[in-house]
């Protein structure tokens, strides 16, 4: 056993992430990496504890593998506030970012990248940086050591048409699917950890399936996966969503991933169907995971209102269809052909407006659009163009989410993992930003032992660390890195709410990542041990 350590942690309950029951022990944690001690040689049984000039007393409290974010929208956000206390104070240590077709490398020319962070700046916001990467490496390098918790990223299917066939929603034939293939294959061998698609985000939202599947088998031989935020109106608009990306994978013979998979309100059936396309997908053989927040507040950009045809061609053709009148009457004929209309405030209740920048709009932060529609006496629709075009389209929007009838049901389900859909903008984006993580390990763990907590760590550890295919995360076990948190199992809940969601969670005492504390005794420490994560190296 070493002599010495960097840090050590005694007195907790080991939960280890494999799913096995927590144990007693003791950890030492040395150039950034874990050694499993003899539980005994804390209490003065068996051989002495290594010096260290630093030791957390875990007594009554849990010692876990640092949790794994499947899905965020903290890629530029974090860069602009490296700290990331609403993800760090949750016990995370890595977030997948670049999900929903909506990555930020490759792009070869840098006004793409930044036309491309206008017409996404509603959902990732637009934070004052440098944006002079290009490739998936350039991308990656950015986060190392300069953020408190560590980047993992996908290649976003947005990006690759951009790159060959521009912004609008035209042909694509098998040369520029080659094209997109060859771009893809060097993101992922500068570290990229697959594909996403963002099915009701322009431009990656005009991908076919057969477009998708070849692409898709591209980053399963390079060692990937697909992420799908699923197209959303397909077919029936319930199950033919998700029977599209299970059938991706089988077609590219590659792991696919449904991220933010629920059951919603408006969905013609229950929760059990969904879940059973991903079992009956499973038992055929097919590599099918999907992750859930565990919360009822949905939140993206505003511009997802308006059809994908008004947002063909870049910021700049939006733009103009968004001032234009006709363009607008189109809309209103086809909302109203769907037995729907803009004029009635009630409709729009539900959707809470934020993000705004301009000083005569920031009376609306937080207002929803049936407010602003009461108070100015223009239907929702020249709300939304009106806002959009004065914000240069970064406008967020909260709604409902996930039906609480049957939240349960996928944060229970063995195959499910956790991605917390976490947006950074407005002064009250969705409370899943602040609290999913203790969400789950308060309410569903402790106060109705939905899942054991062995159960719901595993889910937030080693099961997303297999995912990805990271290799030394994910697990306490020796020589394991040392991305840890230690919370107390009889107070960690989420007090982030819809009315408060910037509230940070309570119980999560420690957090370390790489070795290094982040958060001590409930305090950031200022710490920025994260990197870019590279696939096949990490």
């Amino acid at each position: 056993m070493t002599e010495h350590a960097d840090l050590l942690i005694t007195g907790g309950t080991i939960v280890d992430g494999t799913g096995t029951p927590g144990r007693p022990g003791t950890l030492a944690i040395l150039d950034g990496r874990i050694r499993v001690l003899d539980p005994g040689a804390a209490v003065g049984v068996g051989p002495a504890l290594p010096r260290a000039p630093r030791t957390i007393d875990a007594t009554g409290k849990v010692v876990a593998p640092g949790f794994i974010d499947l899905h965020s929208h903290g890629g530029l956000m974090i860069l602009a506030d490296p700290r990331h206390e609403p993800k760090v104070r949750q016990g995370v240590t890595t977030e997948l970012v670049g999900v929903d077709g909506n990555g930020f490398a490759p792009f070869s020319r840098r006004e793409d990248l930044e036309a491309f962070v206008v017409l996404d700046s509603g959902l990732d916001g637009r934070p004052d940086l440098d944006y002079g990467w290009t490739s998936v490496g350039s991308y990656l390098a950015r986060y190392d050591g300069t953020v408190s918790l560590n980047i993992a990223t996908l290649v976003g299917n947005s990006q690759l048409r951009i790159a060959t066939v521009g912004w609008d929603d035209g042909p694509v034939d098998a040369q520029a699917i080659d094209g997109m293939g060859s771009i893809l294959r060097d993101g992922m061998a500068e570290g990229a950890f697959g594909l996403s698609s963002g099915l009701d985000y322009p431009p990656g939202a005009f991908a076919t399936t057969d477009e998708l599947a070849a692409l898709t088998h591209v980053a399963g031989r390079s060692g990937g996966f697909y992420h799908s935020h699923v197209r959303y109106p397909l077919g029936d608009r319930y199950l033919d969503p998700f029977r599209e990306a299970i059938e991706i994978g089988r077609r590219a013979g590659a792991p696919a991933h449904i991220t933010h998979f629920y059951h919603r309100e408006t969905h013609p059936g229950g929760p059990e169907p969904m879940l059973a396309l991903i079992d009956e997908a499973r038992r055929a053989g097919l590599d099918v995971t999907f992750d859930t927040y565990p919360s009822e507040w949905a939140c993206t950009r505003l511009l997802t209102q308006l059809p994908l045809w008004i947002q063909a061609g870049g910021p700049t053709p939006l733009k103009e269809r968004l001032a234009d009148r006709a363009a607008r009457d189109r809309i209103r004929a086809e909302f109203a052909a769907r037995g729907a209309s803009y004029a009635s405030a009630a409709g729009w209740a539900d959707v809470r407006l934020g993000a705004f920048r301009r000083p005569e709009n920031l009376r609306w932060e937080s207002r929803t659009v049936a407010e602003v529609m009461t108070e100015t006496g223009r239907d929702a629709l020249d709300v939304i163009c009106d806002l959009l075009l004065a914000e240069d389209l970064g406008v967020s929007q909260v709604t409902s989410g996930p039906a609480a009838a049957s939240l349960r049901q996928f944060v229970a389900h063995p195959v499910g993992m956790v991605g917390t859909d976490s947006t950074f903008l407005g002064e009250k984006p969705s409370p899943r930003t602040y609290g999913s993580f203790p969400r789950i390990l308060g309410q569903f763990v402790r106060d109705e032992a939905l899942l054991s907590l062995e159960e719901a760590i595993r889910k937030m550890t080693s099961a997303p660390a297999a995912r990805l295919g990271l290799r030394d995360r994910g697990i306490i076990r020796d020589d394991a890195v040392a991305d840890l948190v230690v919370f107390d199992p009889a107070t960690v809940r989420s007090t982030a709410t819809y009315d408060q969601p910037r509230n940070y969670p309570i119980g999560i005492d420690h957090v370390i990542v790489a070795g290094t504390p982040v958060i001590a005794d409930g305090v950031h420490t200022g710490a920025t041990p994260g990197r870019g994560l590279r696939r096949g190296l990490d």
